[in-house]
């Protein structure tokens, strides 16, 4: 098999309250709090046509993660089969990247966002920003 490589460059920073990885939230409708995202100064025009009140959706490196671990009980309870990390939404796995849908409360000068839910811990590296889209009944 093989091992090619990717290199990704952060775009930005989580700053959180939360700090502990093991007391934060499994899920951000599971009480996670508001976050700010600092982006790099060097992609803050990538930020032109975020609003307030837009649905994005964040890319994180769970860099706390663990990534040789393949099986997990879901949701850490020991009750439940092993199961494939790619079943589930485990953190810990090949590629640590964190799938978050947030709700933009605030743009900030020079290159802030204020989200809300995010169940990053604080120092969580921002892979990249997404528009939520959403489909036109037909």
């Amino acid at each position: 098999m093989s091992q090619d490589t990717f290199v990704l460059h952060p775009i930005g920073t989580v700053r959180s309250p939360l700090i502990v990885r093991e007391t934060a939230p499994k899920q951000g409708s599971e009480g996670a709090p508001e976050a700010w995202i600092e982006i790099d100064p060097a992609f803050v025009d990538a930020l032109d046509g975020i609003a307030e009140g837009d649905e994005v959706v964040l890319l994180t490196w769970l860099h706390l993660s663990r990534r040789d671990v393949l099986k997990v009980h879901p949701r850490g309870d020991l009750e439940n089969p092993l199961t494939g990390v790619f079943a589930t939404r485990s953190p810990d796995r090949p590629n640590p990247i964190g799938l978050h849908r947030v709700r933009v409360l605030e743009v900030a000068a020079p290159a802030r966002l204020r989200v809300w839910p995010l169940e990053a811990v604080d120092g969580t590296p921002v892979v990249d920003i997404k528009p939520v889209l959403y489909v036109e009944d037909a």
